[in-house]
């Protein structure tokens, strides 16, 4: 019998008149993501269906598991349509399973089958009662549940289900720029916008010899283990140093932080406008540290008028910590090299600064001048899964 990998698409078929865009676009990433490996991805309205090598089989999951838009997928015996071949092949299909309980669960798509679908579920459930030895049925909570699809062409015979990702196709939506930081949270932010189909830029803020370029090399390690999930990620590294050290030169120590990020919004909002993204995305968690909490989040936003979306504001450091674990990022932002948030953390940050305050400090140095200065010297590494991680070479 041939093997599919027949998947679902969950969320998709809720988009209607759009569902066909998003199924190609679903479609394109599956196709990039098995480039290397003989496959044969076919698609219609509901579901889509790869035919691999079988030797290929364990690698293509594990890529599969790596790309949104996917609810459910199972590998599945692709059968023709005839009741005599429709039996031989589920009795094939279980012969090296271990079960107690079953059920039969048929969806008959092609109503010219002769069978309605419940007699047909009896058809087979009496076929394994038997052919096998001590089972029994179990509507309700079986050990194992046997599917069959029957179509005009085929039949689909699976008794397995994973979890795909969720979510949208990434490129479905337009592009955002990410303020990644070796933290923790900024990466976990980018792996929930690419799941929301999100196109992604990064932009990382050095401030050499403040920072180092190990602090660097984490970000772009980063980047690279977000890259999987969307096959490549620009980083544009912003020369931040000449406008940290007027900071912290000309104003009052505890608006550091708050001045900081303040120039960090206006440098990203103009490079999402140079580079065509219609909103900034970062890792700030509501109350999480002084630069975080309501009050600043406000001053701090009233610099850009262009929209910032905090996908782990309400979530708590341990959830976060929770989805970096699983995307594999969480080692990585714990290595201790420090970034521009960190290497200058004042000893008494304010919590709730004022407006009138930052504008104050602000006026004690020439921001805007230096701000031109850093839009001509940003430098761009563009970052692919495949890479090996020799990004210096490409400075």
């Amino acid at each position: 019998m041939n093997r599919v990998i027949l998947i679902k698409y969950g969320e998709l078929t809720t988009k209607k008149g759009n569902r066909n865009f998003f199924i190609k676009v679903l479609y394109e990433n599956i196709k990039n993501k098995l480039q290397d490996y003989q496959v044969n991805i076919k698609k219609d309205i509901s579901r889509m269906y790869i035919e691999f090598e079988d030797k290929d089989l364990k690698i293509i999951l594990s890529k599969i598991n790596e790309v949104f838009g996917i609810h459910k997928y199972h590998v599945a015996y692709k059968v023709s349509s005839d009741q005599e071949t429709i039996k031989e092949s589920v009795l094939d299909a279980i012969k090296n399973i271990s079960f107690d309980t079953f059920k039969v669960n048929t969806k008959r798509s092609d109503k010219r089958f002769e069978i309605n679908s419940m007699d047909f579920n009896n058809v087979i459930g009496g076929l394994i009662l038997k052919n096998v030895n001590n089972v029994k049925v179990d509507v309700h909570n079986p050990d194992l549940l046997v599917n069959i699809e029957i179509l005009p062409e085929f039949t689909y015979i699976y008794t397995n289900s994973y979890a795909g990702l969720g979510g949208y196709p990434v490129g479905t939506q337009p592009k955002s720029i990410l303020m990644l930081s070796g933290g923790i949270d900024s990466p976990v932010a980018g792996y929930l916008m690419l799941k929301r189909g999100v196109k992604l830029d990064c932009i990382y803020f050095e401030a050499i010899p403040h920072t180092s370029l190990e602090a660097r090399d984490k970000v772009l390690s980063l980047a690279k283990k977000l890259s999987k999930y969307c096959n490549k990620i620009d980083v544009h590294i912003i020369p931040f140093t000449e406008i940290q050290e007027s900071i912290y030169k000309n104003c009052n120590p505890d608006y550091t932080i708050t001045i900081m990020r303040r120039m960090m919004y206006r440098i990203t909002e103009r490079l999402a406008k140079r580079k065509k993204a219609l909103v900034i995305s970062n890792g700030e968690s509501i109350g999480q540290v002084a630069s975080q909490t309501l009050h600043s989040m406000s001053v701090i936003n009233e610099v850009t008028n262009m929209p910032v979306i905090r996908p782990v504001a309400c979530l708590d450091k341990l959830e976060i910590i929770d989805i970096a674990r699983k995307i594999d990022t969480y080692e990585t932002s714990i290595l201790p090299f420090e970034d521009c948030c960190t290497v200058f953390v004042p000893k008494h940050p304010v919590i709730n600064p004022t407006l009138e305050e930052c504008l104050i400090n602000e006026e004690k140095f020439d921001f805007e001048e230096q701000i031109n200065t850093v839009m001509k010297n940003i430098k761009t590494i563009t970052i692919r899964e495949k890479d090996k991680n020799n990004y210096q070479d490409l400075l």
